[in-house]
């Protein structure tokens, strides 16, 4: 193990496609449209996933999760969260926060806030207060203004145990 403090960053893009709602957070929010995705497309705990491996240079979720593997398909990401959470915690770490953002135009996201963040919370096994969300919109710029997907990064602070 190297030091005692590790910082992470993630990021992750979903395109919209045929359906009514989008999963974030592991929670299923009305939409007009749905992910296109191997997995459910939650870009949110996708990113989040990503920076807790990459704080350990563990590599990203493709490579523990292919998308290539149908044993994948259609996969709750809150499942892949924990198995990466677990691997966190193989390595001697926990996590002291997350701050997570997510851009789109739609859908709105502000109501969702506090469930959102209640529901990593309980995946990861940690205090709510721990979980940072904003959303936010790019100002109708990019393929996020155009609504053509959605984008999530976070950026995690994890310790040793």
């Amino acid at each position: 193990m190297v030091g005692k403090v590790r910082i992470g960053q993630g990021i992750d893009v979903h395109a919209f496609e045929a359906g009514d709602f989008v999963t974030l957070a592991g929670l299923k929010i009305p939409h007009t449209q749905g992910l296109k995705a191997h997995s459910d497309g939650d870009v949110v705990l996708h990113a989040l996933s990503d920076a807790l491996l990459g704080a350990l240079a563990l590599g990203d979720i493709g490579q523990h999760f292919p998308d290539t593997d149908d044993a994948f398909k259609g996969v709750d990401s809150r499942i892949l969260l924990k198995k990466v959470y677990q691997l966190v915690g193989e390595q001697g770490y926990h996590l002291g926060n997350a701050d997570i953002t997510v851009a789109c135009e739609r859908p709105k996201l502000a109501k969702h806030n506090l469930a959102m963040r209640q529901s990593i919370a309980d995946v990861l096994g940690v205090d709510v207060s721990q979980i940072g969300m904003k959303a936010t919109t790019t100002e109708q710029l990019g393929f996020t203004g155009r609504q053509e997907g959605i984008l999530a990064t976070a950026t995690v602070l994890i310790f040793a145990n």
